[in-house]
């Protein structure tokens, strides 16, 4: 007979288990300690209870683990000087959304070559989450697919759902049963209603497909994540920053019987993809928190140890040190300068 089936697949590769790489790679005290505080602490902020402002800051993507911690020492620091007003928590971003093509991230090609050695890239991924939580800084990334979360997710204290995959039912679910607070981001086009359809959708107990901790296919039964609050981080139509789309997310936040606490995403479409315009919608959105807008509940800020961006070229060795090879990112003094910043203004304001 014809084949019908794997038609277009040219081969399959074992992948280790997530209870053996967990065994391998254990969670350490200090570590457990990092995320088991930095969430109680996150629940506390995005419910309101917490007057602290969540600041997400750190690469738009991990590519060097020595920059990386080098990056996450210097936001340690800042964070133990400005914890009286913002819970610090570090982007540490491994899987990233292609709409074409592209590198895809640490986990997906941690070669940086194509040659997809996803088992290397989970290992990397997770040694670099203990370290970082090793130090006393929560570790926040993006949840690209419902398969990952088994082999990191313990050690991460905010996760992300992003404008390409909000809509999607499958990371819904899998927003379900994650057991840290999760941020939806409104759609590329600048559309909020998905956000809070996701917001609402993964509050509810599910059932769907994945696998568990020993590899296996199976039904994974969830309880519902309480926990979720909306990112705007503009759209085609432009930014929605300002305090009238604030206010506008939040009453529809309100009317749909969710919590109004929501965060400003710097980056992206909320500054026309110039990395250099974060610094103002920064300071705007610390501006309205000050002034009294409780809705701001947290910030995100894509930051490397320097400033720009650089093409990732099959010459590995003239990539620049702590420079971004996905979006551009400011360096660490203008970002140093604005924490520092933002914590002047919100100090007063207490």
């Amino acid at each position: 007979m014809k084949p019908t089936q794997q038609i277009h697949v040219k081969g399959t590769t074992p992948l280790i288990s997530p209870r053996d790489l967990l065994e391998q790679i254990p969670m350490s005290e200090a570590a457990n300690r990092t995320v088991v505080q930095g969430r109680d602490e996150l629940i506390r902020v995005l419910s309101g209870e917490d007057p602290r402002v969540l600041a997400v800051v750190g690469p738009c993507s991990i590519h060097d683990e020595v920059a990386a911690l080098e990056y996450a020492e210097k936001l340690q620091r800042v964070s133990e000087q400005v914890k009286s007003t913002m819970l610090i928590i570090m982007r540490v971003y491994f899987e990233k959304p292609r709409t074409i093509v592209g590198w895809k991230g640490l986990i997906n090609d941690p070669g940086l070559d194509g040659s997809f050695d996803i088992e290397t890239g989970l290992r990397r991924a997770r040694q670099l989450l203990l370290r970082i939580g090793e130090m006393g800084l929560p570790s926040a990334t993006e949840m690209l697919e419902p398969i990952t979360p088994q082999y990191v997710a313990d050690l991460v204290t905010w996760a992300a759902i992003g404008a390409r995959t909000t809509e999607s039912q499958t990371h819904r679910q899998m927003a379900s049963g994650l057991s840290m607070p999760v941020g939806y981001k409104n759609g590329t086009d600048g559309n909020l209603e998905i956000a809070i359809q996701a917001m609402q959708a993964a509050r509810h107990a599910h059932s769907f497909l994945g696998i568990d901790q020993d590899g296996r296919t199976c039904v994974i039964h969830t309880t519902g994540n309480p926990y979720g609050h909306v990112i705007l981080r503009g759209g085609r139509s432009g930014p929605n920053y300002d305090s009238a789309n604030v206010k506008s997310a939040a009453d529809a936040l309100i009317a749909a019987k969710l919590p109004p606490y929501l965060m400003i995403d710097c980056s992206h479409a909320n500054s026309d993809k110039d990395y250099t315009k974060q610094a103002t919608v920064w300071r705007d959105a610390v501006a309205q928190r000050a002034a009294g807008n409780r809705y701001i509940a947290g910030l995100m800020l894509e930051s490397n140890l320097f400033a720009g961006n650089q093409k990732l070229t099959a010459d590995l060795s003239q990539l620049q040190y702590g420079i971004s090879i996905t979006d551009g990112c400011i360096g660490w003094e203008q970002t140093e300068e604005l924490l520092r910043d933002a914590h002047t203004a919100l100090e007063k304001a207490l």
